[in-house]
């Protein structure tokens, strides 16, 4: 388990998330875009898929709660992975005062382990229109108590206007993260983002904006009003059960 610096897993009080990768090895998804990649042959990392209890452990004995990202270098939710998911989901039942994030893109996965804990964040990526319209569907099919969508990298246009409000509410979607393709790094368009936005600023659903998408902003800065709040604060909105969190 380590200290990560992906935004979003921070915890409400402002302090570094972790990641923790119990599965280790070449994801098998084998995205051409997947950030890992230039590590593993940096370093040499192995390929085989392996299992590592220790990293469950290692959460076991965390007392202090914390926001971890489970499975951040691989996919979990894979015919060649999905056999260690048991272990990992007895591991985040057993571990009530952390909070857990699932992130997956083979969502049609994701009803095997229906309901999941309130603890446990499940979320899907979606790079696409197509992408994203399959997460919908699988997502309105499991319980959770927050389900949310990971744009990034966001690849091209996704027609949020075409998408009616109320297929939002019935999957029960709470949360968008949005983000641009970093290794080799590729900005979206800013109207890709700003419809996405707006969209969910309709549906009242939390936005939250990844770092990488700053200098996009910062860019086309004269039509940028919708990545900032009332305050002037980047939007990096979190679920409202994180907020709760904060105020308690």
């Amino acid at each position: 388990m380590n200290e990560t610096k992906i935004e979003w897993v921070k915890n409400p009080d402002g302090s570094p998330g972790y990641t923790s990768n119990p599965v280790r090895g070449d994801c098998p998804v084998g995205c051409p875009y997947c950030y890992v990649k230039p590590f593993r042959a940096r370093y040499g990392w192995h390929k085989d898929i392996r299992f590592y209890p220790s990293e469950l452990e290692a959460i076991c004995k965390r007392k202090k709660p914390a926001g971890i990202f489970v499975g951040s270098t691989i996919e979990l939710f894979h015919d060649k992975t999905i056999q260690y998911m048991a272990e990992t989901m007895d591991t985040i039942k057993g571990c009530p005062q952390h909070r857990f994030y699932l992130l997956t893109k083979q969502p049609a996965q994701l009803r095997k382990f229906s309901p999941f804990p309130d603890n446990c964040y499940v979320g899907v990526t979606a790079c696409n229109f197509k992408m994203m319209d399959n997460a919908l569907y699988y997502l309105g099919e499991i319980e959770a108590k927050v389900k949310y969508l990971s744009l990034e990298p966001l690849l091209e246009a996704i027609p949020f206007n075409c998408i009616p409000i109320e297929r939002l509410a019935y999957c029960g979607i709470d949360w968008l993260i949005i983000g641009a393709q970093t290794k080799p790094a590729v900005l979206p368009k800013i109207e890709w983002v700003q419809e996405i936005v707006k969209a969910a600023d309709k549906a009242g659903i939390p936005v939250f904006l990844k770092d990488n998408l700053l200098e996009l902003v910062n860019y086309h800065s004269p039509d940028t009003d919708f990545a900032f709040d009332s305050e002037g604060c980047y939007r990096q909105e979190m679920p409202e059960e994180v907020k709760q969190c904060k105020e308690s």
